[in-house]
């Protein structure tokens, strides 16, 4: 079936930024230089797509391809691994800055921290992320996933040595039994969302991912490709897309491109925060019912809502019909680019680009985004085919354009 697809937006008065401390260049190199301790760290590749570029009207198209992080389909294992570490160098009393990801991996440490138990609720990647990092580590991890899991995600994360408990609730009543637990049973919990009370570990998540971003920038830079103008980035509770733009504003500062967060209209907390314009996060409950398992949350992150409310251009709540363009489009880029393996949740950057850049109904849109033939537009296919049976049924189905 071919989805509609719609897309609402929201532009935002601007306010004075604060460039947030925690993802300045140098603390970014500090978490890299960590990552790049952990066995199988690659920099994930950066796809230049002139071909699709030129037919969609636009100067330059930058895809990240986060499929390849560590062999996990995913980038969120980035924010999990730099989280625990934190998380043990404290336990141990022990700078982490100082140490490399083999430290916690010597026999004597192992025997210290192997009953400790990691806990989290997830949509699939970040679960996936955290069970990998404490398996490596020789922890135990208990994850927690809301009603309407697919089983191939399920699958993934117990693959990993992790007890895996479906729920018969949406992702963030999930996140709160998860706390629940951890409380309950001397757990651990790390959440990619702060609450009152929790906030250090979900900001190390949001450096964690900042890995990411870094890698996209020096590539565009050591490849001699023009800078983003625009990039577009999504948001579930928001941590990722604050990684990447509280380090690109950090590190461009005045000359940072124009940032669009992007959300399923069924989940778009980040937009009708937006809308509200008073500078408070706002909530969306329900069953959040997207093919975007990513983005079906309804409550942000607060540290990530006041980087993303300070920094972005505007906001999109984007049918599931984009993301599905997305993904076909990706897969079949057009002779000489790059084919792309990209998920529900990953593709609708991409999506949304052609939507705007193709579709009659959203000139206005584009033309108020500044999009144009002088537009170089980065996107992060934050995952791969994590739901391969939906993935195939998508892209080998009727075309959504």
């Amino acid at each position: 079936m071919i989805r509609e697809t719609s897309i609402k937006a929201v532009f935002p008065e601007k306010r004075l930024p604060h460039y947030p401390e925690d993802l300045t260049p140098d603390r970014v190199k500090q978490v890299r230089t960590l990552h790049e301790s952990v066995d199988g760290y690659a920099v994930t590749p950066l796809f230049h797509l002139p071909e699709l570029a030129g037919r969609l009207g636009l100067k330059n198209l930058y895809v990240k391809d986060e499929s390849f992080r560590f062999g996990l389909n995913a980038f969120k294992s980035l924010g999990a691994t730099w989280a625990l570490t934190r998380i043990l160098g404290e336990r141990l009393e022990q700078p982490v800055f100082l140490l490399d990801f083999s430290y916690f991996k010597q026999p004597v440490i192992r025997e210290k921290i192997r009953d400790l138990v990691f806990v989290t609720a997830t949509d699939g990647n970040h679960g996936r992320g955290l069970a990998w990092a404490a398996g490596q580590l020789g922890c135990r991890a208990v994850i927690y996933m809301p009603a309407g899991t697919v089983k191939s995600r399920v699958k993934n994360i117990e693959k990993e040595g992790a007890r895996v408990c479906v729920t018969d609730m949406n992702y963030d009543d999930t996140v709160r039994l998860a706390a629940d637990a951890a409380r309950d049973n001397g757990w651990i919990i790390v959440q990619d969302t702060a609450w009152e009370g929790y906030e250090q570990i979900p900001a190390w998540i949001v450096q964690g991912y900042a890995t990411m971003a870094g890698e996209s920038l020096e590539q565009i830079q050591d490849a001699g490709f023009d800078l983003p103008t625009h990039v577009f980035i999504q948001a579930g509770v928001g941590s990722m897309a604050a990684a990447v733009v509280g380090y690109y504003a950090n590190q461009l500062n005045q000359d940072c491109p124009l940032f669009f967060i992007m959300e399923s209209d069924q989940a778009d907390c980040m937009y009708k925060s937006a809308l509200a314009d008073d500078g408070r996060p706002r909530v969306v409950g329900g069953q959040l019912n997207t093919i975007m398992a990513g983005l079906a949350c309804g409550e942000a992150n607060p540290f990530a809502w006041e980087i993303l409310r300070d920094f972005s251009t505007g906001f999109i709540s984007c049918s599931d019909g984009v993301a599905v363009q997305g993904m076909q489009l990706l897969a079949k880029p057009g002779l000489g680019d790059e084919p792309i393996v990209s998920g529900e949740s990953g593709a609708l950057g991409p999506g949304l680009v052609h939507c705007l850049m193709t579709d009659p109904k959203f000139s206005d849109l584009k033309e108020k985004m500044k999009l144009n033939q002088t537009s170089s537009v980065l996107c992060f296919s934050t995952e791969g085919d994590t739901d391969p049976e939906n993935y195939q049924k998508i892209i080998h189905g009727p075309k959504a354009y």
